[in-house]
């Protein structure tokens, strides 16, 4: 297992599928970066050398937002959002959708369940 930016990727994934698990690299991001290190894109973790491992944690480490840094940065938002009193603050203080989606029928997973049962008939 190789351990790049505090996560553990396991041996038998492609390169640019294993470096998602990081949170911030996507599918893009990762072929941005094995294209900037001159990596292959076929290889698996575990094929790959010590110096490859090595040149895609220093790249990460010093081009990329990943992680726990991003986590705090993204909440940081969130809550300059939600202190400054705009829409998008306040729909995230009342934990509903702020992005335009509409909320009467759907929106389930960010309003929750609870309190939507149906009345029993007799």
């Amino acid at each position: 297992m190789a351990r790049i930016a505090g996560v553990d990727i396991h041996n038998n994934k492609k390169v640019e599928v294993g470096l998602t698990n990081i949170y911030g690299v996507g599918r893009g991001t990762a072929r941005d970066i094995l294209a900037e290190i001159g990596c292959d894109l076929s290889k698996r973790i575990g094929d790959l050398s010590e110096q490859d491992i090595s040149a895609i944690r220093k790249y990460i480490e010093d081009n990329i937002i990943v992680e726990g840094d991003l986590r705090k940065e993204i909440s940081l938002n969130i809550k300059r959002l939600m202190e400054i009193g705009c829409y998008r603050g306040s729909r995230h203080k009342m934990h509903l959708p702020c992005r335009g989606q509409k909320t009467r029928s759907n929106a389930r997973t960010r309003r929750g369940f609870a309190g939507k049962r149906g009345i029993k008939k007799k």
